[in-house]
């Protein structure tokens, strides 16, 4: 790929392009406000397949219970929406073992595959909102992914802060690094210091989603549900972190985010990022336009029409 071609590569999409989302999406509530938004969003968005990415937190007994979990929710997403149509697949049921070794999935399979139809002038744009183990092992099954794919992810925190022990980051560090280091168009979506400030609070979801749509009502009471177990009746917000990768394919005239190229910084095993020689320029987010984002999503979801 030439460096021209990889910097329009890294430049937010002009017209319609095809799009795949790897979900972790019963890890919490944010992933389905992301899997609304992009179903949502046929006006530029064309979803061509959705993967279930492996987690482990309280949600899940293990990877594989996550994925499956997810794989579930994935359903229960797309039938609120009347979106049943949408291709889904299973994703690893554990995380890579190294940096060389791909998790054979049906997910990785079908990406590994996909890719296959697109070009480095016509890519596939690869929205990540999990552990990236899907992704990474599809480049290792098919090197292809690396020139005909653009990778959006939402792992990591920012570089100011004091480390990158991020949640979909430190599952699984080696895959991190195997999309990082490879050279495919990357886009990094940090979480605390950047994405952390795409909040929403009970007096939102209640005035904005509850009553609208049926999904509308869904993510409302399911979010409100969540939080209130750890509130237990204080003030409380909530990060709806996975949006933000879908509303960068938005970002025409940087209306939702603002981001610059940098070089890529890769993971280590200690948390922390490192540098290196040579390294091949990616798009950094570094700020989110709250309010703006949050009018597209309310709007496309709850079909309320906002004032222009």
């Amino acid at each position: 790929m030439t460096i021209e071609q990889r910097i329009k590569n890294l430049s937010v999409p002009e017209g319609k392009i095809d799009v795949v989302l790897d979900t972790d999406a019963y890890n919490e509530i944010d992933d389905q406000f992301a899997i609304a938004y992009l179903l949502r969003s046929k006006e530029k968005l064309n979803t061509v397949a959705m993967y279930a990415a492996p987690f482990h937190n309280s949600n899940s007994n293990g990877p594989e219970d996550g994925m499956e979990k997810s794989y579930d929710e994935l359903q229960k997403i797309l039938s609120l929406a009347g979106e049943t149509e949408v291709p889904t697949f299973r994703g690893s049921r554990t995380y890579l073992t190294d940096e060389k070794t791909p998790v054979i999935s049906d997910a990785a399979q079908d990406l590994a595959e996909r890719v296959k139809a697109y070009s480095p002038e016509q890519p596939l744009y690869v929205v990540a909102i999990g552990a990236i183990t899907n992704v990474a092992s599809a480049i290792l099954l098919n090197p292809e992914v690396k020139e005909n794919a653009v990778v959006i992810w939402l792992g990591g925190h920012g570089l100011e802060w004091h480390d990158c022990r991020e949640f979909n980051m430190f599952q699984d560090v080696a895959a991190a690094r195997v999309v990082m280091g490879c050279g495919v168009p990357f886009v990094q979506l940090p979480c605390q210091g950047v994405v952390s400030a795409f909040t929403i609070s009970k007096p939102e979801l209640d005035f904005w989603f509850k009553g609208t749509t049926k999904l509308g009502t869904y993510l409302a009471e399911n979010t409100i549900a969540a939080a209130e177990k750890y509130a237990k009746g204080r003030f409380w917000s909530r990060v709806i972190w996975d949006v933000t990768a879908v509303a960068w394919l938005l970002n025409d005239r940087d209306r939702f985010m603002l981001s610059r190229l940098v070089p890529t910084h890769l993971p280590a095993y200690d948390d922390h990022y490192e540098m290196w020689k040579n390294a091949h320029p990616m798009q950094y987010v570094y700020n989110i336009r709250r309010d703006a984002l949050w009018n597209d999503v309310i709007e496309k979801i709850t079909e309320i029409k906002m004032p222009r």
